[in-house]
């Protein structure tokens, strides 16, 4: 355990997978890391501030994959992001700004559509919690972190499973 979480499980979307003209959208993917939190566990803030402690979290999302003694989140600097980044938003404005995202896509196929909708909207359906990394200014954003065209993350927190889960949603 790390930070009181503990990694369950990650699953990744590669959109790659399901369309035929990469040059539309064939750098678009989805990645869902699951960690377990007790049930008593502390609020909220609390609980991103064990997320971002956690190994899980220091990924780069750009093919490094997680590097425990990383420096870099996605585009940003580790040591730029904390709790009080995150804005707490509702299951509504969560889908909406997945759905404008997937929505750029022409032709999403039912079987991406399906894995989407089980992968990601019926855990955003299922939180408790929603926390969205909004922008976090050019400082923060690492030497070469401009590789991600879009990058939103959702941390999701669903008290009745013990479950905290981060979605990161991107183009590179």
């Amino acid at each position: 355990m790390d930070n009181g979480l503990t990694h369950e499980k990650s699953t990744f979307i590669n959109f790659r997978r399901y369309v035929r003209d990469l040059k539309k959208h064939g750098f678009r993917w989805v990645d869902i890391k699951q960690l377990r939190f007790c049930a008593e566990s502390a609020d909220d803030g609390k609980l991103l501030a064990a997320l971002i402690g956690h190994d899980q979290f220091r990924d780069d999302y750009a093919g490094g994959g997680v590097l425990p003694d990383g420096s870099r989140h996605g585009p940003y600097w580790l040591q730029s992001i904390t709790s009080d980044l995150y804005q707490s938003i509702s299951q509504e404005e969560a889908v909406q700004i997945l759905r404008e995202w997937v929505g750029s896509l022409w032709g999403v196929s039912t079987e991406l559509e399906a894995d989407l909708q089980r992968e990601v909207f019926a855990r955003v359906a299922a939180a408790d919690g929603i926390h969205y990394l909004g922008e976090l200014g050019n400082e923060a954003i690492h030497d070469w972190g401009r590789v991600h065209d879009y990058f939103h993350e959702f941390v999701l927190v669903d008290r009745s499973a013990g479950r905290i889960t981060l979605v990161v949603a991107a183009d590179d």
